[in-house]
């Protein structure tokens, strides 16, 4: 049985897309799957390259409709792309939206230390 690259490099991809830990920066060069979630941002919507806040193809029965790619619509989205590169923006977004890294000021480090006279 002959087996097709293509396949190959979709599953190595699925499983190095898991694979970014939640302290490191994202890069225009990782590669993520179809809802990918990341905290405070959202879900990674492959072949639009971008985070959205509903997951990929979320069908939500009230308006008998599908989320993908920032719009509603009738029918699911139909792609091969299922893995991809966030586009530079996506990246920014993801930056500037985090939830799951630690930010902290100059300020905490002055309740280690105290001046006695």
């Amino acid at each position: 049985m002959k087996r097709s690259k293509s396949i190959r490099l979709v599953l190595l991809g699925s499983v190095f897309a898991g694979c970014v830990p939640s302290n490191t920066q994202v890069t225009t060069t990782d590669v993520f799957t179809n809802n990918y979630y990341v905290p405070g941002v959202g879900y990674y919507h492959a072949p639009f390259r971008a985070w959205y806040s509903l997951p990929y193809n979320y069908y939500d029965s009230g308006k008998s409709q599908y989320y993908h790619g920032g719009q509603w619509s009738p029918a699911p989205f139909e792609s091969v792309v299922n893995i991809s590169s966030p586009t530079p923006e996506a990246v920014r977004q993801v930056a500037a939206s985090r939830t799951d890294v630690r930010r902290s000021g100059f300020g905490s480090s002055s309740r280690h230390y105290s001046i006695r006279s």
